[in-house]
Order: structure tokens, then sequence, then C-alpha cells
């Protein structure tokens, strides 16, 4: 039994698209992760818990980011507006 849903005439296997969505994501980690601990002395208006934020926005980010390449290159949209549209609406609906 495999793992994967069939979407249109493509077959989209899970396992594969969660091991790249947890390489866009441990990508984001280290990317934020570098800029965040460089950061010695923050305004002190800030909150004192501010680094956390980052450290998870930008790896889910990363992460529905290689969702929508992923999905686009399956469905295998041909031309560039449909391409630019599914690139930047399908992150909103997952």
């Amino acid at each position: 039994m495999t793992n994967s849903i069939k979407l249109f005439s493509a077959e989209i296997r899970i396992n594969t698209l969660f091991k790249r969505m947890l390489m866009g994501a441990l990508i984001g980690l280290m990317l934020i992760s570098f800029f965040v601990s460089g950061v010695d002395n923050p305004n002190p208006t800030w909150p004192t818990n501010w680094r956390i934020r980052p450290l998870i926005v930008t790896p889910l980010a990363g992460a529905f980011g290689i969702l929508s390449f992923y999905l686009s290159a399956i469905i295998g949209v041909r031309g560039d507006w449909p391409r630019i549209f599914l690139i930047l609406i399908v992150p909103y609906y997952f």
C-alpha cells in the first residue's frame, strides 16, 4: 500500500512531499536563526521573547513555499500567468 493521493491525472506522493517540505522548513530555520542570533541589543520596547515568532513563522513559510512549487510541478501548469496564480494562491488554502 502506497501513501499517495491522485490529483487530476497526477499522483502526489505524501512521503516525497513531506521530505521536501521538511527540507524547506530546515533551510528557513537555519537562515532565520543566523539572523536572529546576530542581534545583540534589540529595541527595548520589544517583548523579551521576540525571537520565538520569527523562528516559528519562517520555517512554516519555507514549507508552504515548497508545497506550492511541488504542486505546480505535479499539476503541470502551462504558461506564466496560471503558474504565478497557482504559486500565489495555493499557500492560502493549505
